[in-house]
């Protein structure tokens, strides 16, 4: 129980790894908020997890609307009384070419990707600053400091992401909060599977994946969870201002 009696908001958690965060949190004694766009499978999680006996909500929330996260942190307080736990998963994948991009698909990656974790970290740390304790872990991706041709603005904004983490992390490690980031490469998530799902043969497609990871398999969300369980926990107090990365060694591969 390594988190036992912490209160967690993850958002994003209606599916992959969000919700095998929030699984493994309750899983660790953490009760938690489940702010997920889709009203729907935010509540599906939420009652997967109160039938299993955990405690836990769901409140709808768009990170990219400050009100938004404002609220759903509200709703958390008013439920669990406070919120020891901010993971800032929510994300979105905008790939276009740098000149055809519009206006607006620039604005939805930052909006989404890099805004809305300063949305939920700005309505989190006046609480975590009173208390003088808590954790804010951003779910990053290697596309935080590595590029592939063709995914344009998403590295951008995760690049963004880092920058956050770290300088948020210095700012208030006097005051007892921790702020990380967990960089994970391709994950067997549904959206992943709906990637693959786009081209002529999925199978061949998952498999070129696979191939390229030194462990020849993608990361699996729960191994994500459970790296945000030990970022989250009391087992790392002097983790801060860092990025974990989940990648099976892939970027530190120079050429295949």
């Amino acid at each position: 129980m390594r988190l036992l009696n912490k209160i967690a908001v993850i958002t994003g958690a209606g599916q992959g790894i969000g919700a095998a965060i929030a699984k493994a949190f309750i899983k660790e004694g953490a009760a938690v908020c489940i702010a997920e766009l889709n009203a729907k499978t935010a509540e599906d999680v939420a009652w997967k997890l109160r039938a299993d006996g955990g405690r836990a909500i769901a409140v709808q929330c768009d990170v990219a609307d400050r009100a938004s996260i404002d609220n759903a942190i509200s709703r958390t307080i008013s439920e669990f009384g406070r919120v020891d736990i901010l993971v800032n998963n929510a994300g979105v994948n905008v790939f276009r070419d740098p000149l055809e991009m519009s206006d607006e698909d620039w604005r939805r990656c930052l909006a989404i990707d890099l805004e809305g974790a300063m949305h939920g970290s700005r309505a989190v740390l006046p609480g975590m600053i009173e208390r003088g304790v808590g954790a804010i872990i951003n779910i990053a991706s290697t596309h935080s400091f590595s590029i592939i041709p063709g995914c344009f603005p998403y590295p951008v904004a995760k690049h963004a992401l880092l920058g956050l983490t770290r300088s948020l992390g210095i700012e208030y490690a006097s005051k007892g909060v921790r702020v990380n980031a967990i960089a994970p490469g391709y994950v067997d998530t549904p959206i992943a599977e709906a990637y693959f799902q786009t081209f002529p043969d999925p199978a061949a497609e998952r498999k070129k994946a696979e191939d390229i990871h030194p462990p020849r398999r993608m990361c699996r969300p729960e191994e994500v969870a459970m790296t945000a369980v030990f970022l989250a926990s009391d087992e790392a107090p002097f983790i801060n201002a860092s990025v974990i990365t989940i990648d099976g060694g892939r970027s530190v591969i120079y050429h295949d």
